[in-house]
C-alpha cells in the first residue's frame, strides 16, 4: 500500500472513530437526535479537510528542514488554530441541540478550545513526528549515498593510475628494438598495449582475479628488462589457491614499478623483484620483495603506497592491510593482507570443478 493511500485510510478511519465515539456519548444520555448525527458527520468531514490543509501548508512551507526551535512554535500555533476552528463550528451548533449544557458554564469556550486543542495536537503532533523522523532519515540516506558516490569516484580515480614516465620509457625501449630485434619490438609493443588496456578498464572494475593481474605484472616486468636487462632480476610464485582471488586491478603493477623505481634502479649493480602470494586463515598474503633501501616511505613510495592503502580501505574495510618495512639492510618487503569474499568462494569452487 503507497503512502498516500495509508495516509487517507488512516485520515478517514482515524476521525471517524473518534467522531463516532463522541456521538455513541451523546446518544445514549439524549437518544437520537438527527441533528446530532448532522453534525457528527460534519465534524468528521471537518476534521479531515483542516488536518489536510495543515498537511499541505507544512509540505508547501518545507517546516520539517527547521530545526526543533523553530518548529514547536509553528506546532504549537497550528494546533491552536485548528482548534478554535472546531470551536467556531460547534459551538453555536451545540447551544441549539443541547442548550442545557451550558447552563452556569463560564469557561466553555476555552472548554471548547482544550477540548479540541487535545485532539489536534494528537493529530499534529503524530504526522509532524512522522515527517520529521522520514525527513531525518532520508537526508541520513542521502548523506550515506553521497558517500559512497564520493567513495567509487576516489576509487576510480585511484584504479586509472599509470605512470607516463614508465610509458615514455617503453616506448624509447621499443624504438630502440625496432631494428636489432623486430620480434621482440613487436613482443613489447603487444604487452604495452596490454598495459594500456588494463589501465584504461581499471576504472570499470573494482576488482579483477589475481592471475590476471600477474599478467599484468609479467607484461610490465618483461618491458623494463628491455631497459635494464641483466640489472633486473624477477621471480613470481603464486599459490594455485590464490589464483581467483579478487584483487585490487593495477595495484600489483604500482607497487612493482615502485620496487624498481625507487629500490633496483638505484642499485649499482641492479636488483631483483620478487612477488609470491599464499593463503594463510583464509586471508590472501601477497608479498613483494625487492633490491632497495626504504628510507623516507613518502619519497621512497610517492603516489603508489598511498594509493595502495586507499584503495584497500575503499574495497575491502579495515580487515584489509598494507605495510612496507626493511626486512634486512638491502631489501624492502610489502605485505598485503586481503580478505576472503563470496564471490572469491564461488570462483574457487568453480576452478576446482573444472581442474583448473
Amino acid at each position: 500500500m503507497s503512502k498516500r493511500r495509508v495516509y487517507w485510510v488512516c485520515q478517514i478511519f482515524g476521525w471517524t472513530s473518534l467522531i463516532l465515539v463522541e456521538y455513541l456519548a451523546y446518544l445514549f444520555q439524549e437518544g437520537f437526535d438527527p441533528n446530532a448525527l448532522y453534525l457528527a458527520i460534519a465534524n468528521i468531514g471537518l476534521g479531515i479537510s483542516l488536518t489536510h490543509l495543515y498537511r499541505l501548508m507544512i509540505r508547501r512551507l518545507n517546516w520539517v528542514r527547521l530545526p526543533f526551535l523553530q518548529l514547536a512554535p509553528r506546532v504549537l500555533l497550528s494546533v491552536f488554530v485548528l482548534a478554535l476552528i472546531m470551536t467556531a463550528v460547534n459551538l453555536p451548533i451545540d447551544r441549539l441541540i443541547v442548550p442545557t449544557y451550558f447552563v452556569d458554564e463560564p469557561w466553555i469556550v476555552m472548554g471548547y478550545i482544550m477540548t479540541w486543542g487535545k485532539t489536534m495536537l494528537a493529530w499534529v503532533l503524530s504526522y509532524t513526528v512522522y515527517h520529521y523522523v522520514e525527513r531525518t532519515r532520508d537526508a541520513e540516506i542521502e548523506q550515506i549515498l553521497l558517500k559512497t558516490s564520493i567513495r567509487d569516484t576516489e576509487a576510480k580515480v585511484l584504479r586509472s593510475q599509470l605512470n607516463p614516465h614508465f610509458m615514455f620509457n617503453a616506448l624509447n625501449s621499443i624504438r630502440a628494438l625496432v631494428y636489432e630485434n623486430p620480434t621482440k619490438a613487436q613482443q613489447g609493443i603487444t604487452q604495452l598495449s596490454n598495459l594500456l588496456r588494463n589501465s584504461l578498464l581499471a576504472d570499470r572494475r573494482k576488482t579483477v582475479e589475481l592471475r590476471e593481474e600477474i599478467k599484468t605484472v609479467e607484461d610490465y616486468l618483461s618491458l623494463e628488462k628491455v631497459r635494464y636487462e641483466e640489472r633486473l632480476q624477477s621471480h613470481i610464485e603464486l599459490d594455485p589457491r590464490t589464483l581467483f582471488w579478487q584483487v585490487p586491478p593495477m595495484m600489483l603493477q604500482t607497487l612493482v614499478e615502485n620496487a624498481i623505481k625507487h629500490g633496483v634502479s638505484k642499485a649499482v649493480s641492479g636488483g631483483f623483484v620478487d612477488v609470491t602470494s599464499q593463503l594463510d586463515n583464509e586471508k590472501l598474503h601477497l608479498v613483494i620483495r625487492n633490491t632497495g633501501v626504504l628510507g623516507d616511505k613518502e619519497a621512497s613510495g610517492g603516489f603508489g603506497l598511498a594509493n595502495t592503502t586507499q584503495r584497500l580501505e575503499l574495497l575491502y574495510g579495515p580487515d584489509a592491510r598494507f605495510s612496507i618495512g626493511q626486512e634486512d639492510d638491502n631489501i624492502v618487503r610489502a605485505d598485503i593482507i586481503i580478505p576472503i569474499q563470496s564471490d572469491t568462494i564461488f570462483r574457487r569452487r568453480e576452478a576446482v570443478q573444472k581442474g583448473v
